[in-house]
């Protein structure tokens, strides 16, 4: 389980490390581009808030921490697809069915993909 720190807030945002690690990329290079763009995620049934979205901005500080020491293999096709609702107005939603489908495809080709998103803030 990763962690996104967003700017000074006292609630980091746990995200699986294969999760964490896409939008690692898609994040960056928006942000490199001085791109904003919103990221929203849906919070466990066991949580009073049921969604949140943050506002992604080259002037406000992220930190992406990783539990495994070991970069993930990275699916071009979960990144095109981040980058393209990125792009959206509607910006990224991470979605279990999102990872799920994209864990499926990967597992197809040979890749080691787990199909759970696990997203907690």
């Amino acid at each position: 389980m990763g962690t996104l720190y967003y700017e000074g807030s006292v609630t980091p945002i746990h995200i699986d490390d294969r999760a964490l690690a896409h939008l690692k990329v898609v994040i960056a290079t928006k942000l490199r581009r001085s791109e904003s763009f919103t990221l929203t995620w849906h919070h466990p049934d066991d949580q009073a808030h049921r969604r949140s979205t943050i506002w992604l901005h080259p002037s406000i500080p992220l930190r992406f921490v990783f539990e495994n020491p070991e970069p993930v293999r990275l699916n071009q096709r979960w990144l095109h697809e981040l980058a393209g609702s990125a792009n959206s107005t509607a910006g990224i939603t991470l979605a279990a069915e999102h990872l799920i489908t994209t864990a499926e495809t990967a597992d197809s080709a040979g890749s080691s993909v787990s199909g759970d998103l696990e997203v907690h803030a």
